[in-house]
């Protein structure tokens, strides 16, 4: 089995639930390279929005930092993240296992800050997001791999399943 040889500046993304957050912590147990959630950055005490100048100022000073694993989407803003990875790692998982996932960490999690989250962002799930999470790949897929096409210079990996993500983090070669 080959090695797998990462970058310096990973980005994951994919679908809530995928599991973007598992995988970098994984990650970053093999490479040591720091974690920046998304979501936590993004997120403000009793889930305030962040103000889209704000926001973009922000990404841009993650972005920076010489090397990084950052999970999350925010399609909106995928250029500045893109510009700056040299891996892109694509949980191109389906629906099913998504809202699987979701519902499972929500039990799991009532009444609580998950680790990716901003302080004071208890761990919630209503319809909309879980409608979001099944147009995922009807309505968000196509734009990762249209910028993964315009990126093609970025190192990419699309998993689509659980096995394959194991497979993935066995083959991670590490210094």
């Amino acid at each position: 089995m080959e090695a797998i040889k990462l970058g310096k500046r990973i980005l994951i993304i994919g679908p809530s639930g995928a599991g973007k957050t598992t995988l970098a912590i994984q990650l970053n147990e093999k490479i040591n390279i720091p974690i920046i959630h998304l979501d936590k950055e993004y997120w403000k005490p009793g889930w305030i929005e962040t103000q889209k100048d704000e926001w973009l100022e922000k990404q841009k000073k993650l972005v920076d930092n010489e090397i990084w694993i950052i999970d999350g989407n925010y399609g909106g803003t995928f250029d500045i993240r893109f510009s700056k990875a040299d891996t892109v790692i694509f949980l191109d998982y389906n629906r099913y296992i998504c809202i699987y996932r979701i519902i499972k960490k929500w039990i799991k999690n009532i009444g609580k800050n998950r680790i990716d989250m901003a302080e004071g962002c208890i761990e919630k799930i209503d319809l909309p997001f879980l409608k979001f999470v099944w147009e995922f790949p009807k309505k968000s897929r196509c734009k990762i791999i249209n910028k993964l096409k315009e990126y093609n210079e970025i190192k990419e990996i699309i998993l689509k399943n659980p096995k394959e993500t194991k497979t993935f983090l066995r083959r991670i070669e590490t210094e």
